[in-house]
């Protein structure tokens, strides 16, 4: 078990920390919402849900005082809980959507649907801020863990404007990335 001395929360972000997720996106939202509604899409998609104990723990003990935040993305997806970070923390947070893992079912689910994978339900992800001399040994230890193989550093965090989160999207414009209004997946639990 790693004790926490330092720190960490989601009022932890600083300028120049990097925002690492430990894999694909989207994965639990999709596969409730097409059981759910009996959607006949053709799809392998499943749960992500996992414990991420071990992972966090490996993650503590390879980057220790530099991971400044840690925070699972489930309700909102990544892009409501990146903006609570932005908001507690007084900065923004700029995404590159090329870096971001989503699995091309989940891509193509969310095409059809109309959704935004930022937004979906994650059950077992994490967010990791972490400051820059940390990055290298965060993602080391995220992608030597099974449940961190497609880890991935998918943004960074800049001093202003504050509580604002950005994506550059992959055809190179920027669009601000809000918070989701309403909730295409109610509470499960």
């Amino acid at each position: 078990m790693v004790q926490v001395t330092w720190p960490m929360g989601q009022a932890q972000a600083r300028p120049g920390d990097k925002v690492l997720i430990n894999g694909a996106v989207g994965d639990h939202g999709i596969a409730i919402l097409l059981a759910r509604e009996a959607l006949e899409i053709e799809t392998s998609i499943g749960s992500d849900t996992a414990p991420l104990h071990g992972l966090v723990a490996a993650l503590l003990k390879a980057a220790g005082a530099s991971v400044h935040c840690l925070k699972d993305p489930t309700r909102g997806g990544v892009a409501t809980t990146l903006n609570e970070i932005a908001m507690t923390s007084e900065v923004s947070i700029a995404l590159d959507q090329n870096s971001i893992p989503v699995k091309p079912e989940v891509r193509g689910a969310c095409e059809i649907l109309g959704l935004d994978p930022l937004t979906i339900a994650n059950e077992g992800k994490l967010l990791a801020v972490v400051a820059p001399e940390g990055v290298e040994a965060a993602l080391a230890a995220l992608k030597s863990h099974p449940l961190g193989r497609d880890a991935a550093v998918i943004g960074e965090v800049r001093a202003g404007p504050a509580a604002m989160v950005f994506l550059r999207t992959d055809i190179g414009g920027t669009r601000v990335l809000d918070m989701l209004v309403g909730d295409p997946l109610p509470r499960i639990c």
